[in-house]
């Protein structure tokens, strides 16, 4: 019995010798499926995730200014992009190709891209395109439409994906095109998914920060987002991947 107590006694210091924890940037689009991957990462590492969420362009003006992240998960291609060639990270990699799609808290209000046309509505809520990039993919539907300008007026733009949601929750705005994942698996309201061909794909890069390139757990989270347990996770909130 005492050896059995001393033995696992070793095998919890061994443990905790051996797990780190990970600082990630996380775009906010992807809020959803990161807590799943967090909780399993830990569970198979025995690492600790700590998940900053925020609009890709406000994160990026963070690292920028030297937040401590290791591990930046945007909403695009540029600023990880960007990243690299100003040497604060490695080489970016897709994690997944996310999606839009127009979404009421009222069950009757969407049937079709015909509810942007039709203007019964006093607000319409997408993310502020200078920061986030659903908002920018949110403006090339609206254009490909033919109704950017008709709407101007009934614009109102959250700061990133999570608050747009929360304008549209709450019934502040009528409507708004949100991440598809912020809905996947609600019967609440009614939606419509936008062809992928109204606007420019979502890849939504990560990249490495050059002050999480020596932590093991930034090194171990990079490979479990890659791997297929994260992807099929991020598959079932409706993501593409590569």
């Amino acid at each position: 019995m005492h050896r059995l107590t001393f033995m696992l006694s070793i095998f919890l210091i061994c443990t905790s010798a051996t797990a780190a924890q990970v600082k990630l940037a996380v775009a906010a689009n992807f809020t959803a499926p990161m807590r799943e991957i967090a909780a399993r990462f830990a569970e198979a590492t025995g690492h600790q995730a700590l998940v900053s969420y925020g609009s890709t362009g406000k994160l990026y003006a963070q690292i920028r200014n030297g937040a401590p992240f290791h591990v930046f998960l945007a909403a695009d291609r540029e600023r990880p992009r960007l990243v690299y060639e100003s040497g604060l990270g490695g080489e970016p990699k897709t994690y997944a190709i996310g999606r839009l799609v127009l979404w009421s808290h009222d069950a009757e209000l969407i049937e079709g891209s015909e509810a942007l046309g039709a203007g019964e509505f006093a607000r319409i809520a997408i993310a502020n395109p200078k920061t986030a990039p659903y908002g920018s993919g949110a403006l090339q539907i609206l254009e490909t439409l033919g109704v950017k300008d008709q709407l101007k007026r009934k614009l109102v733009k959250g700061d990133n994906i999570a608050q747009t949601y929360q304008f549209v929750m709450t019934e502040n705005a009528q409507l708004g095109f949100v991440a598809l994942s912020q809905v996947t698996g609600s019967s609440d309201g009614s939606s419509w998914v936008p062809p992928q061909s109204m606007y420019d794909p979502l890849h939504q890069d990560m990249v490495l920060l050059t002050q999480g390139s020596t932590n093991p757990a930034a090194l171990a989270f990079v490979d479990f987002l890659l791997g297929d347990e994260a992807q099929q996770i991020a598959r079932r909130y409706g993501y593409g991947t590569d």
